[in-house]
């Protein structure tokens, strides 16, 4: 089992930045591709960016292309999701995901990944 626990979340101005972290306990981390969901009030949870186990293949949300960036300190059990330039339609409540892997490849689908954290909320007021 794997258990993650979110944080950084919080409520900023168009435009700041965040950064998020997610802390994994429990089994080995290392294994573990990791990602970030979100999803906002009203609307279905969407993929958001994820990491192979080693960091060297990442996949992102095209809306969050080159405003987000996802890395991991296998270390410190720990990913991250650096979030600059952050808009309004970016408020949504951000939760990691994991599962076991130890491959290059990454996915996206949220029902490829087995254990979630219980999410941290960030809101981008215009």
């Amino acid at each position: 089992q794997v258990q993650l626990v979110e944080s950084g979340g919080g409520l900023v101005q168009a435009g700041d930045s965040l950064r998020l972290s997610c802390e994994a306990s429990g089994r080995t981390f290392n294994p573990y591709a990791m990602a970030w969901f979100r999803q906002a009030p009203g609307k279905e949870r969407e993929f958001v960016a994820t990491i192979n186990w080693n960091g060297i293949n990442t996949r992102y949300l095209d809306s969050v292309k080159g405003r987000f960036t996802i890395s991991r300190d296998n270390a410190k059990n720990t990913v991250y999701l650096q979030m600059n330039s952050l808009k309004p339609e970016d408020t949504a409540v951000y939760s990691c995901a994991a599962y076991y892997s130890s491959n290059y490849y990454v996915k996206s689908e949220a029902m490829s990944y087995n254990y979630w954290g219980q999410g941290t909320q960030v809101t981008v007021s215009s």
